[in-house]
């Protein structure tokens, strides 16, 4: 199993750029596998893995998730195709729906038939990072058109999905998924069995999945839980992770992290690695004073 770093999902991991790319070096200096970026409402996620990947040699890089709504997928398959030659050609992809909270409320666009919109999105973006033509008109989205990117190698594509008709289109049209909020019960029982079906079902290979989860290494368990709990709150709020907490049989997002002293941490990781799971992207998130630094390097001593 790789492991990775997710950066900007916790307070102890949000960088202004430069700090960004600072971080960026050490972990790639430490031989991580992977350093996956969240688009909320700080830096473009796309755009920050460009200035990182022309920064570094080596590691990987994706997005965890850039939402579709707001960005033509033949738009974003323009940037992320210019983010790819950047990189040179270690950029993942990660799309996501985003939430109606966002989406909605925040953009003021249509949130009906979410999967609707994803396979339509697919139907797009994915013949577009292949270096193919798109020639696709949907109820929701049209484009006809192709892109010259010369010498840019293809991207790698990943769909957040966590209910079944969003893992049948991450395995029949993507590489795999990427997940948050999600355990790894519920990654062996319900996220891989269903993507893998529709993987085989297409002819496609093995999937991804990348299992996002933050990681606290501490020797006050109880408070790390209490602290997670007030800090990450709203995941366990939003429908779609509340829906994956409750498959799980957990409370809360402080119940799922993997949190506590070297044993119980490396325990932690090693049930993700049970579940099946391809990559373990880990969000650092601290309490008390301890800092990021005792977790990083227990994760560094994990990698294979």
């Amino acid at each position: 199993m790789r492991i990775g770093l997710f950066a900007g999902t916790t307070p102890d991991t949000t960088f202004d750029l430069d700090g960004l790319v600072t971080f960026a070096k050490d972990v790639e200096q430490r031989e991580f596998d992977t350093l996956w970026l969240p688009n909320v409402f700080g830096l473009d996620a796309v755009g920050a893995c460009a200035i990182i990947g022309w920064e570094t040699d080596h590691i990987e890089l994706g997005t965890a998730v850039t939402p579709t709504y707001p960005r033509h997928p033949a738009a974003l398959a323009q940037q992320v195709m210019t983010t790819q030659a950047a990189c040179g050609g270690r950029f993942t992809l990660g799309i996501g729906l985003s939430h109606k909270l966002v989406i909605e409320d925040m953009y003021g666009l249509s949130y009906a038939h979410p999967a609707a919109h994803m396979d339509e999105y697919l139907q797009i973006i994915a013949p577009l990072l292949r270096g193919e033509a798109a020639d696709f008109e949907g109820k929701q989205l049209t484009a006809k058109l192709s892109l010259s990117m010369k010498g840019t190698p293809t991207v790698p594509l990943l769909v957040a999905a966590l209910g079944p008709a969003m893992l049948k289109l991450a395995g029949t049209c993507a590489h795999g998924t990427t997940t948050w909020m999600t355990g790894p019960k519920t990654i062996e029982q319900h996220i891989i069995p269903t993507i893998a079906e529709a993987a085989t079902a297409a002819g496609h290979p093995d999937p991804r999945i990348v299992c996002g989860l933050p990681v606290c290494l501490t020797s006050d368990a109880g408070a790390a839980r209490e602290h997670i709990a007030k800090s990450l709150q709203i995941y366990g709020m939003l429908p779609s992770y509340r829906a994956m907490l409750d498959r799980e049989g957990v409370e809360g997002p402080a119940d799922l992290a993997i949190v506590g002293d070297e044993q119980a941490v490396r325990a932690g990781i090693a049930r993700v690695r049970d579940a099946g799971a391809t990559d373990l992207n880990a969000a650092i998130i601290t309490a008390g004073d301890e800092g990021v630094g005792p977790t990083l390097d227990l994760l560094q001593s994990e990698l294979a």
